[in-house]
Formats: structure tokens, C-alpha cells, sequence
């Protein structure tokens, strides 16, 4: 019978409880799709929890397993292999078929599984959990070359660039990346890059009031170049270890906001030529292969170089994240699994498929 697993923690955190962990800031309403402005929203609304009042605490972080397993690859493949504990043709036809609807991509989940049937039919599965341990392998071995952490150390500032369309929670990532970098001992500044919203700097300064960091803001309908640019300025002459710029949740089949990213780029390489060091793309991970043209279209604009994929502990599906790899092996930085802020995780190539597969059959 396959053993459980045991993994390494995910990415080097301290364990965490609810006494000892830090302050957290709930997603805002501006993060979610449909949701109105969170200027609109009643203030009990957005600090509702005890997490934002003075002295509360966010509670214990949860494994992977915890956060993963109401996803939709999770629950197909528990219950596929719930239905056919034995190793046969079927359960192997089935499992295609699981990868394929979880957005794993067809011809990926094809060549994965007519893998494993060869291996099945040469007699090297003893049983269903030995097949189960083979795609365990086969899964994270797509995972891993793009399982690389993002170095904020190269430049100072070291300036990241945040893109994504509408709703992915792009704003929402960028406060729990200055909650992380300020926990590291690092200086951070934000700039408010998003000036098409009237709600996303105030959105973006909220965020700054409960990390305490300061944010670089002019307003509704500024320019965001400009705004960005003088961020840079602001933050050589400070001294920050780290920028983190927000820009606006740009609809990918806009030309002319596409080409507004491009202009931010551009303005940025006047005062440091490597900036920005990284554009830190956010996809929502329930859009499904939707999310693989997002991507490309950002990329021959403004050359993304890294990822972040958010919500991933709902209702998404999870394979998209294998899809992503697949298509255009950019490193994934980050994965969002909650909402505190230590549910953002350095991406775990290991903890992630972990957290998709039953750990064993249950057949003794």
C-alpha cells in the first residue's frame, strides 16, 4: 500500500498559531468580481473580522491538504479512485478524463496517462496506490522547474510591477506581499498605479495603514506612469529595499490599456534601466484556460517574468496551474490559499500536488 507522504514546511516560515501570528487584513471588495467599490461598503464591512481589530490575531495556518482539498481536481480524483480501487483500463480511461475537466490541458493529460497505462500493462503497479504514487511523481515532476522563489535582493529598490485583469485579487496579493517583505526586515513603499478605480487607491492606502507602509498616491485619473515613476524616485531617495507597484486590472482584449503597461515599463527604464526587476502577473485560478491567453497577451507586452495564482483554496479547479507551466514554464511565485495573510505561499511544487491527491486509498 502507498505510504502518506510526509513534505517539508512550504516555504521556510516559522509555524505559526493564533497567539503569535500577525495582524491580518481581509480581502476588499474591489478584489472580487460583482462586488461594489469598497468605498461604498460599510466600514464593519471591510474590518469585520477580529484579525483587524486592535489586538486581534489570525488564526493557525492551515496545510495545504486543508486548503486544497475543496478544489475540483481534488474532489475528482478522491472520488475516482474511491469508485475504482482497482488498477484497470477503466480507472486509468476515468483519470484522463478528470485531468482533462480539471484544465491539466488534453493533450498533457493524454500523454500522462498513456504513460501510466504502459507502465500499468508491463506489470510495474502492484496496485491502485502504486499508480496513484507514479502520478504523484509524474505531477510534481512538471511542477518543479517552475517551483523557483521570487530574490528581492538584486536591486534596491527592487521594483515589481503587479498586472492582471479585473477581480483576480491583484490588489489584495500586493498588500500580503508587503505584509511578507515587511516581516522579512525589509523597507517597502507602494505606488498606486491603478488610477482608473475610484476606490483603488484608497483600496491600495488601506492596505499600507495595516502593514504600515507608505504609499505613493496622486489620485483618481492621474497618470500611472507618472505616479509610478515618481515611486521610484521616492524610493531611491528613501532607501526601500523593495517597490511594489499596482496597476490597473487591465482587460487583456484592450489594446490601448495593454499598451499603457507598456508605457510604465518604458518610463521606469529612464531612472533604472532593469526596472522594472519583476512583472509579477496575477491570474485567478478558477478561470480555467482562460487564464493561458491572459497570460500570453501580457507577455508580448510587457514581458511577465513571474506568477502569482490566487484562490486556489475555492472552487478552482487547480489544474490550470500545470497548464501554465506547461505552455510557458515562467516561474510560479506565489499561490493564494486563503485569505490571510500567510495563506499566501511561495509556490511548493511538492505541498501543491500533495494537497490535490488523496494521501492513500483507505483500502487495507
Amino acid at each position: 500500500m502507498l505510504k502518506f507522504w510526509k513534505k517539508k514546511p512550504a516555504d521556510g516560515e516559522p509555524a505559526q498559531d493564533a497567539a503569535t501570528a500577525p495582524d491580518v487584513a481581509a480581502p476588499t471588495a474591489s478584489d472580487v468580481p460583482g462586488a461594489p467599490p469598497e468605498a461604498a461598503m460599510p466600514t464593519a464591512a471591510v474590518a469585520s473580522t477580529a484579525a483587524e481589530t486592535p489586538g486581534g490575531s489570525e488564526p493557525a495556518r492551515r496545510s495545504w491538504r486543508e486548503r486544497l482539498s475543496g478544489s475540483g481536481f481534488a474532489k475528482s480524483l478522491g472520488a475516482l479512485f474511491v469508485r475504482h480501487p482497482r488498477l484497470d483500463d477503466d480507472l486509468l480511461d476515468e483519470l484522463e478524463t478528470a485531468l482533462i475537466t480539471a484544465d491539466v490541458g488534453v493533450e498533457a493529460s493524454t500523454n500522462l496517462v498513456e504513460a501510466l497505462r504502459k507502465r500499468m500493462h508491463a506489470r510495474e503497479f502492484a496496485d491502485a496506490n502504486a499508480l496513484l504514487g507514479a502520478l504523484r511523481q509524474a505531477l510534481i515532476a512538471q511542477l518543479v522547474p517552475v517551483q523557483q522563489p521570487l530574490d528581492v535582493s538584486g536591486h534596491k529598490p527592487f521594483v515589481v510591477l503587479t498586472v492582471g485583469i479585473n477581480g483576480v485579487g491583484k490588489t489584495t496579493t500586493i498588500g500580503k506581499l508587503a505584509r511578507r517583505y515587511r516581516d522579512e526586515g525589509r523597507s517597502v513603499l507602494l505606488a498606486a498605479g491603478d488610477t482608473f478605480r475610484a476606490a483603488a487607491v484608497n483600496q491600495l492606502k488601506t492596505w499600507g495603514e495595516r502593514n504600515q507602509v507608505p504609499v505613493i498616491a496622486q489620485g483618481q485619473d492621474a497618470d500611472s506612469a507618472s505616479v509610478i515613476f515618481d515611486a521610484l524616485q521616492a524610493g531611491r531617495s528613501r532607501g526601500s529595499d523593495v517597490l511594489i507597484a499596482d496597476t490597473a486590472g487591465r482587460l487583456h482584449t484592450q489594446g490601448g490599456l495593454m499598451d499603457e503597461l507598456g508605457k510604465i515599463a518604458r518610463v521606469l527604464k529612464k531612472l533604472d534601466p532593469a526596472a522594472p526587476h519583476e512583472v509579477l502577473m496575477v491570474i485567478d485560478g478558477t478561470t480555467g484556460q482562460n487564464a493561458v491567453s491572459q497570460v500570453r497577451q501580457f507577455r508580448q507586452i510587457v514581458g511577465v517574468t513571474g506568477l502569482v495564482v490566487t484562490k486556489l483554496d475555492g472552487t478552482a479547479k487547480g489544474g490550470v496551474v500545470f497548464a501554465l507551466a506547461r505552455e510557458f514554464g515562467l516561474p510560479i511565485r506565489y499561490v493564494g490559499l486563503g485569505e490571510t495573510a500567510t495563506d499566501l505561499r511561495q509556490f511548493d511544487a511538492e505541498a501543491f500536488v500533495d494537497g490535490l491527491l488523496p494521501a492513500r486509498l483507505g483500502h487495507d
